[in-house]
């Protein structure tokens, strides 16, 4: 640990010996730097990453350390590189920081940060950029649309070494493989950053116009309101993975035997919704469904889901609530929508046998249809520690075979359709059991007769409703 420790500091210190080299240039007497203007963006940007200080604001202040890029690549199109990486350092190092510790993350993120500006400065300029800006006077005029060119330039460069390097000290702290840690890093920034790129162009035609400074604010403003709204978001979204994440760790800890299941049957919930058509905001609320279904189990005493004998009627009773209870627990929770009724409905069957309330046919909601049939799936292909899992051909024709009865056609047809496009990995390797003991759900002679094999929520015959 203190070899990764030390290594994180070396690697912090390398970076900003880069970075001060790359500055020095602007500092020398004699530099030709414009200092006014550097000046007043780096006061702007400063000014852009107080408001993570302020308690008034929190947690929703309108933008967090170093996340407001149109003002550093505004920087980067009207200074000289050496000047524009100057730009974010007072920014960078009053920023909030979440996590310990404090004064190493700053020193790291105002590094980072003006070796990334350098970079966009230095293509925008090698581009001949500068030029295209135009200028105050009236025969200079934006060269456009030839302007967009280094400016775009300059944004995939800024995007390229902002994601570089936030991949190498991530593979440096958490000693990952560096293609690990630098997996998905640009893909997810290059589109935001090229339209940061456009309004600090932008803002650069502006503030090298007639109208100067104070116009280009009229494009920052909009611009941070922009930023603010789209990072309430982020956290949004963020709470609400967390508060899922927690809930799926909650029944995994409860109920080891179906550690993991939860996780995939979001995933072949997602794999029939892709199939169905299903609009993109939809799909992810069924990932929910899919993913919480068993969340009921919390209030399932954990006598009852680890017993090792057979089941009473009583303690079947008491579990065959556990859709009861899951709706219950996730009642309150605004964003889940429909999610809400699949968790309470996914043990219905389209013969009125399932429960809670057995309900028929287009009776049940849909969202919990195609958590029935993922449910199902997940249950027959995982292997578990008393026994393999089933071929995944065998398990989509059992469900076939059960389809009209117990799944809806429609469902399982999607299903069979996303897994000769798609495919299913992992499944059959999966254990989803800690120990040896053989479930429950295989111990009890079953109330009811046919369907999808003993697996537990394969069918009805299964000793024990999960």
């Amino acid at each position: 640990m203190r070899a990764t420790r030390g290594a994180v500091r070396a690697y912090i210190l390398a970076v900003t010996l880069c970075a001060t080299l790359c500055v020095l240039p602007a500092l020398r007497p004699g530099a030709d730097t414009p200092w006014a203007t550097l000046g007043l963006l780096a006061g702007l940007y400063l000014g852009c990453e107080l408001p993570g200080r302020c308690p008034f604001f929190g947690r929703s202040a309108p933008v967090s350390a170093g996340s407001f890029f149109p003002l550093l690549l505004a920087a980067a199109f009207l200074l000289p590189p050496a000047a524009a990486a100057l730009v974010a350092v007072p920014g960078s190092l009053v920023g909030r920081v979440e996590n310990p510790p404090a004064a190493a993350r700053r020193v790291w993120r105002a590094a980072e940060l003006a070796l990334t500006v350098w970079a966009a400065s230095r293509v925008h300029a090698l581009l001949g950029g500068p030029a295209a800006l135009g200028g105050p006077g009236p025969g200079r005029l934006p060269d456009l649309p030839y302007a967009l060119l280094p400016a775009c330039a300059a944004a995939l460069a800024f995007s390229l070494v902002l994601a570089a390097l936030d991949g190498s000290i991530l593979a440096t702290a958490e000693q990952l493989p560096v293609r690990r840690a630098w997996s998905g890093l640009l893909p997810h920034s290059l589109g935001p950053h090229l339209v940061h790129g456009l309004a600090g162009l932008m803002m650069a035609v502006l503030w090298s116009s007639s109208y100067g400074p104070l116009a280009a604010l009229f494009v920052l403003l909009p611009m941070y309101i922009s930023c603010w709204v789209f990072a309430q978001y982020h956290r949004e979204h963020a709470a609400h993975r967390a508060t899922i994440r927690a809930l799926v760790q909650a029944v995994d800890i409860k109920d080891t035997y179906t550690r993991g299941h939860s996780e995939r049957v979001g995933r072949a919930s997602v794999l029939i919704a892709h199939e169905l058509g299903m609009a993109q905001d939809r799909v992810e609320v069924l990932r929910f469904a899919g993913i919480l279904h068993d969340v009921g189990k919390l209030g399932v005493p954990t006598r009852v889901l680890r017993k090792d004998g057979p089941l009473t009627p009583q303690e079947r009773r008491v579990i065959e609530l556990h859709p009861e209870y899951g709706h219950e627990i996730v009642r309150g929770i605004g964003f889940l929508g429909e999610a809400r009724a699949a968790i309470l409905h996914h043990h219905e069957r389209l013969d009125g046998s399932g429960y809670p309330y057995g309900l028929t046919g287009r009776e049940i909601p849909e969202f919990a249809r195609v958590v029935a049939v993922a449910d199902a799936f997940d249950a027959m292909t995982s292997t578990r520690s008393y026994r393999p899992g089933r071929p995944v051909p065998v398990a989509v024709e059992e469900l076939k075979r059960c389809a009209g009865t117990q799944f809806d056609p429609q469902m399982v047809r999607a299903l069979a359709r996303g897994l000769e496009r798609h495919g299913w990995s992992g499944a059959a390797s999966a254990v989803t059991a800690d120990d040896e003991r053989v479930p429950d759900d295989e111990r009890v002679p079953a109330p009811r007769t046919g369907g999808a094999g003993r697996d537990a929520d394969a069918g009805p015959d299964r000793g024990r409703p999960r």
